[in-house]
């Protein structure tokens, strides 16, 4: 994989036929680094469709150029005649084509150029053609903020992408709490409010955006559903079907459950478990030095970053989590 530094010179000039994707289920960061993208290359005069691989979170909605991405599994004729006419193909967010869930096989497949923007660890670089990888920036969003910059066109930054950066940002930083908030992320908010940037407006949409249905799911959830394993400074929330039914619960809206256990002190590991139809999918968020990505890639086919990572499991809601007891106690001497 060459240097993204290499494609610079090609994005002014000649117009190409360009295709954006990110991983499944798409997070803040991935539409937003995504939309960010999109907005960039439009105004360098290509021509460019954003894909998803599958449905995403209503909360993101709001986000500029949202209501043009195409959904894959909704559009699959659509989209994979865009993919097969496709010069370009950036993948953003995600590290190897199987995140893409049932866009893998058709994203590999393609002989176009495929050019990787990424914060996650250990990438599939034998895939791309260019990239940049980097686990330690705060977010992809971050990534493309410093590609348009590095390529010189800081002054097609924005309103609406502004918006579109901004909103990765503050959702990879947990509001800029995390330690991934280094100085360049405060740099890069100062140039997007220099550019117009109104922040308040992008922390309404993101947070202030739910129906009343899940602030219950979240009462009965932390209620019903957190068990805190004090000896192990591990909290667990396993959450069966039936409650992702009687709630009504969408896709987006356990997004940051898996947080709230933080807040509790002494607490360095927490681990939540939702129980979807296909499979039993987790999320790992730690503080300190417990490796979630090792954790999740060791027991539970996931990995991600150092201190959040995620996994998946197709035994049941009862044994996965068996499953997960069994890990935290081989685990013990790191999580004390």
């Amino acid at each position: 994989m060459q240097p993204i530094s290499e494609i610079y010179p090609q994005l002014s000039g000649q117009a190409r036929r360009i295709a954006i994707t990110m991983h499944q289920k798409p997070d803040a960061d991935a539409m937003g680094s995504t939309l960010g993208l999109c907005h960039l290359l439009r105004q360098l005069g290509h021509t460019v469709q954003v894909i998803s691989p599958t449905n995403w979170a209503r909360w993101v909605d709001w986000m500029p150029g949202a209501e043009d991405v195409l959904d894959y599994e909704l559009h699959r004729q659509k989209a994979d005649a865009w993919l097969d006419s496709a010069e370009w193909l950036f993948c953003l967010d995600f590290n190897h084509m199987g995140r893409t869930k049932s866009m893998a096989a058709k994203l590999s497949a393609l002989a176009c150029t495929k050019i990787l923007i990424d914060h996650h660890q250990e990438p599939d670089v034998n895939m791309f053609q260019y990239g940049a990888s980097n686990t330690a920036k705060s977010s992809t969003c971050e990534m493309v903020y410093d590609f348009i910059v590095e390529s010189g066109h800081r002054d097609k930054i924005t309103v609406p992408l502004a918006e579109c950066l901004y909103a990765g940002v503050v959702a990879d930083t947990g509001s800029f709490r995390f330690s991934s908030t280094h100085a360049s992320v405060h740099q890069m908010v100062a140039c997007l409010k220099e550019r117009g940037l109104e922040h308040t407006r992008v922390h309404e949409a993101l947070y202030d955006n739910y129906l009343e249905n899940r602030l219950r799911f979240l009462g009965h959830v932390l209620m019903n559903r957190m068990e805190v394993i004090y000896e192990l400074n591990t909290a667990l929330i396993h959450i069966p079907k039936a409650d992702l039914l009687k709630f009504d619960i969408k896709t987006g809206d356990t997004e940051g459950l898996v947080n709230y256990p933080l807040s509790i002190q002494g607490i360095r590991l927490v681990g939540l478990c939702i129980d979807r139809d296909e499979e039993r999918k987790w999320s790992f968020r730690s503080k300190g030095s417990f490796d979630c990505n090792t954790f999740a890639r060791r027991y539970f086919e996931g990995g991600g970053h150092f201190n959040a990572a995620g996994g998946r499991d197709s035994a049941s809601l009862s044994d996965t989590v068996r499953r997960f007891r069994q890990a935290i106690n081989e685990n013990a001497s790191l999580l004390q």
